[in-house]
C-alpha cells in the first residue's frame, strides 16, 4: 500500500468515475485501473465494484476510504507540521434538496474560512440522489426532511448505506406564493384555497415517487402542475404567477428579496429536516464548521421562520 494509491481511490470515489479520476490526477485509465487492482489484491477486499454502468463502491470498500482518508488526513498534517510542504486543495461537498439555507450557510463558510485553496461542491439535486451522494461519498453531508410518510423507507436507505441522519428543526408545512397573490392577505392556508392555482413541485426523475418528493405534502389530484428541476425556475415561476409550492416556511430575503410570501397551512403533519452523513466517518473539521453554521443559523431564527427560505 502506498499514500498515492490511497490518494487515487479517494479521487475514484470523489469522481464517481475512473475516466473522470484519470483525468483530475493526470494519469491514465490503465495506470490507475492498475493501482486500485494492485490496493484490492494486496488487502484482499474489492473497494470498487464495476458494472456496465461504470463503478459504485462496495460495502467493504466504504470502510476502508473512511480509514483511507483519516491516513492522508493525518499524513498532510505531519508533512505541514514538520516539512512545511503546502497541503492538498480542502475538499467538501453538500447536496441538498433545494434549501436556500443551505447555500446561505454555504456563503457563510467561505467568509468564516478564508482559504487560499479548496476545492467545494454545492449540488442541489433528487431526493434519491441526495443518499447516494453521501453513500458513495460523492458528498460529506446531504440534507433532506423526514416525515411520517416517508420514515420508513429513508431510515431503510439510511441503514443499507450506513448512514445516519441528524435533525436540524422541526417544522409543519407553508405555502409559497409572491406578495401580490391573491391569498397573499390570508393568515392561513386550505387544500380549498389552493385548488384554482398551479402546484409546482421538483422532478425526481426515475425515481419518481411520493416517498421522494421534495415538497412538504403531495397532492394526488391536483388539476395544475408544473414541473421544475431547479430553484430558480422555481423563484422565476412563483414571482410571476399565481402558482405556489409547499415548504417549511423559511425564508432567506437576502437571496430572494421581500417578494415572497410563506404562510401556513392547515395541516397537523410535521416534518424534520437534517442532514445526513456515513455513520463510521469523523466529519472533516470544515464540515464540522459547516454543520456549526447550520446549527446556528437554525437556533438564531428558530423562533422567526420568516427570515429564510427553503
Amino acid at each position: 500500500m502506498t499514500l498515492q494509491q490511497l490518494r487515487y481511490a479517494i479521487e475514484i470515489a470523489s469522481s464517481g468515475s475512473m475516466n473522470e479520476a484519470a483525468k483530475k490526477l493526470f494519469v491514465s485509465q490503465p495506470s490507475l485501473s492498475n493501482a486500485i487492482k494492485e490496493l484490492e489484491n494486496e488487502f484482499g477486499i474489492t473497494i470498487f465494484e464495476r458494472t456496465n454502468r461504470g463503478i459504485s463502491i462496495s460495502v467493504e470498500g466504504m470502510e476502508f476510504l473512511g480509514y483511507a482518508r483519516q491516513i492522508i488526513e493525518q499524513t498532510e498534517l505531519m508533512e505541514n507540521r514538520y516539512t512545511g510542504k503546502k497541503r492538498s486543495p480542502i475538499y467538501f461537498s453538500v447536496s441538498t434538496q433545494h434549501y436556500a439555507f443551505v447555500t446561505d450557510a454555504f456563503v457563510k463558510l467561505m467568509k468564516e474560512r478564508d482559504l487560499a485553496e479548496f476545492n467545494f461542491g454545492l449540488r442541489e439535486t433528487q431526493t434519491y440522489e441526495i443518499i447516494e451522494d453521501v453513500r458513495t461519498l460523492r458528498s460529506d453531508l446531504g440534507v433532506l426532511y423526514l416525515n411520517e410518510s416517508n420514515y420508513k423507507l429513508m431510515n431503510k436507505l439510511f441503514s443499507d448505506g450506513n448512514l445516519k441522519f441528524t435533525p436540524l428543526f422541526i417544522t409543519n408545512p407553508h405555502v409559497y406564493i409572491r406578495a401580490g397573490h391573491p391569498l397573499a392577505h390570508r393568515e392561513s392556508l386550505s387544500i380549498y384555497d389552493i385548488l384554482p392555482y398551479a402546484y409546482v413541485t421538483f422532478e425526481q426523475g426515475e425515481n419518481n415517487s411520493l416517498h421522494f418528493s421534495e415538497e412538504m405534502l403531495s397532492f394526488v389530484q391536483m388539476e395544475k402542475n408544473i414541473k421544475v428541476n431547479d430553484r430558480a425556475t422555481l423563484t422565476n415561476l412563483l414571482m410571476g404567477t399565481d402558482s405556489y409550492t409547499i415548504g417549511t416556511g423559511i425564508l432567506v430575503s437576502d437571496l430572494n428579496g421581500d417578494d415572497l410570501l410563506t404562510i401556513p397551512f392547515d395541516s397537523t403533519e410535521v416534518f424534520t429536516v437534517g442532514w445526513i452523513a456515513l455513520k463510521d466517518r469523523r466529519p472533516s473539521e470544515i464540515a464540522s464548521t459547516y454543520i456549526e453554521i447550520l446549527n446556528d443559523l437554525v437556533s438564531r431564527n428558530s423562533f422567526d421562520l420568516n427570515h429564510f427560505l427553503l
